[in-house]
């Protein structure tokens, strides 16, 4: 079985961080913001075998440039798989109650 590297990317560290605060101090629950980023880092890790199983984004431009997005919980976390490189870059977490394309396209750059 091929096994991906996985790149974080610093928008996605942002986005776990800020995520993290929320919970932890904006609901002031630090275990569940804790047990929160463990899962996150569970399903991300797992990304390094079959990253292809998660469904494409629909929307252009991302999806013809390769945007997959993976549900964690209450939150989406969005990679593009590189066949080539065997790398799996995750470029964005975010709740997924949000506006999912305004957030992408304002916020993300490729």
């Amino acid at each position: 079985m091929m096994i991906y590297e996985i790149e974080i990317s610093t928008r996605a560290e942002n986005d776990l961080r800020d995520i993290y605060e929320y919970i932890a101090f904006e609901l002031q629950s630090p275990d569940i913001a804790a047990s929160q980023l463990k899962r996150f880092e569970e399903k991300i890790n797992a990304l390094n075998q079959l990253p292809w199983r998660f469904r494409a984004y629909e929307k252009e431009p991302w999806h013809s440039r390769g945007l997959r997005v993976m549900p964690v919980d209450n939150f989406v976390v969005f990679y593009i798989p590189n066949k080539e490189k065997m790398i799996v870059s995750v470029i964005r977490i975010m709740y997924a109650g949000r506006n999912i394309k305004e957030q992408l396209d304002k916020h993300t750059k490729l």
